[in-house]
């Protein structure tokens, strides 16, 4: 009989058998899980089918505010998830955004964010993601994004690249801010919120446009694949980024996180929970903008 060490010590991959342990193989495990968890929630009730539009009163409720909303959806991936996790990575920790949880002694911890774009899930927008990543000593090592509308899977290993349904990732040229693409987010709380546009209105004659998804995740991604050519957003937590900071890293960008947990990085005036990928083409130059227009004041 196998044994559990037996069991999860090899993953197939495309190419034959890596080991489960080493970050190819734990990228291997992350594309399944958020390939499951995009083919459960196929089959799930859809919000935006029930009569009251957006959404019916029992179909979500809300967290840090009244426009911070949970669906139903988002607790059964997150169950979905952490019961196959149980099954092929048992031991290992996980931390959740519906239902949190810590390190512990765990050598590898998994960074799981159910539906990442909520508000647009429950809105019948396409622009959500579920957000999978293995991490070791805070730094995520290997990760998955899958947007389920369209079944496009992102997914990186520490070293090993990052692809888009298997194609190679590599992050745009462009070397001109005011030619660039800029992606960003806005705060549930509306008091942030005013700081942040004012923050984009004053780098917006600067870029050649901004744009406005509704998921980090997604969001990482688009900078990884060349769809947009910087992402700047504050207020982001751990497991929005997780998969997609590494994903867009693996590509080439240069990237900046909060630190995982919301641990406070280095003062580079850009805020203490910003999160910024970019082109090194406009990095540094639009870093500098962002500090300008009051980025470490949002």
């Amino acid at each position: 009989m196998t044994s559990v060490d037996e069991a999860r010590s090899t993953v197939p991959t495309e190419t034959g058998t890596a080991s489960a342990d080493d970050p190819e193989g734990l990228r291997r495990i992350a594309e399944r899980l958020v390939r499951e968890a995009a083919e459960h929630l196929r089959g799930l009730p859809r919000p935006w089918d029930d009569d009251v539009a957006g959404g019916s009163p029992e179909s979500f409720s809300t967290k840090s505010t009244p426009t911070d909303v949970v669906t139903a959806s988002d607790q059964a991936l997150e169950n979905l998830i952490r019961e196959r996790l149980g099954q092929l990575r048992p031991g290992d920790a996980v931390v959740g955004e519906e239902y949190g949880g810590t390190a512990g002694g765990s050598h590898t911890l998994w960074v799981v964010d159910p539906i990442d774009g909520t508000v647009n899930f429950l809105y019948g927008l396409p622009w959500y993601a579920v957000s999978v990543a293995a991490v070791r000593d805070g730094v995520s090592v290997a990760g998955a994004v899958i947007e389920p509308a369209s079944g496009r899977l992102w997914s990186a290993s520490a070293g090993g690249g990052a692809t888009c349904d298997g194609r190679p990732l590599r992050v745009s040229a462009e070397s001109d801010v005011s030619l660039s693409l800029l992606a960003t987010g806005f705060s549930y709380r509306a008091e942030r919120r005013v700081r942040q546009v004012a923050m984009v209105s004053g780098l917006l004659p600067l870029v050649r446009d901004v744009r406005r998804t509704g998921s980090a995740a997604l969001d990482l991604c688009a900078v990884a694949a060349g769809w947009a050519d910087a992402y700047l957003e504050h207020g982001c937590s751990w497991w929005d980024w997780a998969a997609g900071a590494l994903i867009a890293t693996e590509a080439g960008a240069v990237v900046r996180t909060p630190g995982p947990t919301g641990s406070t990085p280095p003062d580079d005036g850009l805020g203490a929970d910003a999160l910024f990928a970019a082109t090194p083409g406009i990095a540094h130059e639009l870093a500098a903008l962002a500090r300008e227009h009051g980025a470490a004041s949002v």
